[in-house]
């Protein structure tokens, strides 16, 4: 199948690179024209395990292509993804839909041929009537079908979710439409994914609702987890519990410093817009937002409090800037509010993260970033994990004891066993133990 993906961003590129390596012919399509001569180059946007090797052997093959000019990409193709981005709009938290509906538009004039118009951003409930009302408008003549097929793509696993999905939805009525991207998702149906199919409205709630579920298990273990503080159990002894009945499953039930990212914090935001617009308010999803958005700030706290009450003047190691591992997305990471809190209250910050601190660095300011774990514990009173990158989970407490002006961790992601840090000689704090 010909198929043009319009942004090359996260979301496209990784399903442009992915659909290339089921045999697809993709072109990926970006007006910002140095991305896409970075991307001819070998050099990827974003931090993704995997997806420099996997856009090299697209290029390689000949299915994978780039390039800046929409109107000539898209003619003659089978479908045409939008991919861009829906940010939370400035001043009302609705999705920002000016993207999506741009790349409409602009592809309204240029289609020729039967052409399936596809969905892929994450839109509220309804843009896909109104991106069909936009082609019709523009091209009265084309033929098409809007569909929405939403992604489900973790950060650093998106290529194995890709190709190995829980579920592949897809929402619309048009049969044509709904035959080109069943032909798309025939190499996953050969692997027995589920390919769901469903309306366009209902394809489109499905991806707020599933996201807003996930940041629902969050926001409760982390509660669960204060309340495990307070009456002295371990709230990973709590989640295994609960977590092993099959009706509640072990994943999301981390406590921790909250969600964070480009998908949790905006989507949930815009479901409850969406609510909000159709009177049928999400009680639980407003008090996951507030307590998630209040917890973050509240892990800064934690951290003085380990510190003894007072940081001012004081070094603050921090390992760990992104809002999880295996990504440079910075997006609502916990660690922003955990920073602003400790120099709020007089905290002098050392960080180090893997491949986050460029990002970091457009949205953290007054920081001293280092070259690696061990330089940023250097002379700090307190060292604070926030971000659980695999290469912080075997770091020789011994040493790190020998690095720290005072011996206090504070371990905000529950990745290391109190036993070990305080037979090293640390003062070991936790999250809900």
């Amino acid at each position: 199948m010909r198929i043009a993906m319009v942004g090359s961003g996260y979301v496209g590129l990784v399903s442009g690179a992915c659909f290339a390596d089921f045999g697809h012919d993709v072109i990926c399509i970006d007006k910002d024209a140095s991305k896409i001569a970075a991307l001819e180059n070998g050099v990827m946007p974003i931090y993704e395990p995997g997806l420099d090797a996997l856009v090299a052997r697209g290029v390689s093959a000949g299915r994978l292509r780039f390039g800046t000019d929409l109107a000539a990409s898209v003619k003659g193709v089978d479908a045409v993804f939008i991919a861009v981005g829906t940010p939370s709009r400035r001043g009302d938290g609705h999705a920002d839909l000016s993207y999506v509906y741009a790349a409409a538009e602009e592809i309204a004039g240029a289609i020729d041929g039967f052409t399936a118009i596809v969905d892929k951003s994450t839109v509220p409930v309804g843009t896909g009537d109104e991106v069909e009302r936009i082609i019709r408008r523009v091209n009265p003549a084309a033929e098409f079908a809007v569909i929405s097929n939403p992604e489900f793509l973790r950060e650093g696993a998106a290529i194995d979710d890709f190709k190995r999905p829980d579920r592949v939805v897809i929402g619309g009525d048009n049969a044509r439409g709904l035959e080109i991207m069943r032909e798309i998702y025939r190499p996953l149906a050969l692997g027995r994914s589920p390919i769901i199919e469903m309306s366009r409205r209902g394809a489109e709630l499905t991806k707020y609702a599933g996201n807003a579920f996930l940041a629902t298990k969050i926001t409760f273990i982390n509660e669960i987890a204060d309340l495990c503080e307070k009456v002295g159990a371990d709230v990973q002894d709590v989640a295994r519990g609960i977590g092993l009945d099959n009706r509640i499953g072990a994943k999301f039930l981390h406590a921790g410093p909250g969600y964070g990212g480009s998908c949790f914090p905006k989507d949930t935001l815009a479901l409850l817009k969406t609510a909000q617009d159709h009177d049928a308010p999400q009680r639980i999803v407003e008090a996951v937002v507030a307590v998630n958005d209040n917890r973050k700030r509240a892990m800064g706290r934690k951290v003085i409090t380990a510190a003894g009450g007072d940081v001012r003047g004081k070094e603050i190691a921090v390992l760990g800037l992104t809002f999880k591992p295996n990504t440079d997305d910075m997006r609502d990471s916990p660690a922003i509010a955990v920073i602003q809190t400790l120099q709020d209250a007089g905290a002098v910050v050392r960080a180090y993260d893997p491949e986050g601190q460029d990002q970091a660095k457009k949205v953290i300011d007054n920081i001293t970033y280092c070259s690696g774990p061990y330089e940023a514990m250097q002379g700090a009173d307190v060292l604070v994990v926030i971000t659980e990158w695999d290469v912080f989970r075997a770091l020789d407490f011994k040493r790190v004891k020998s690095l720290l002006r005072t011996p206090v961790l504070v371990d905000l992601r529950n990745i290391y066993s109190r036993d070990n840090a305080e037979a090293a000689g640390l003062e070991y704090h936790a999250v809900g133990r």
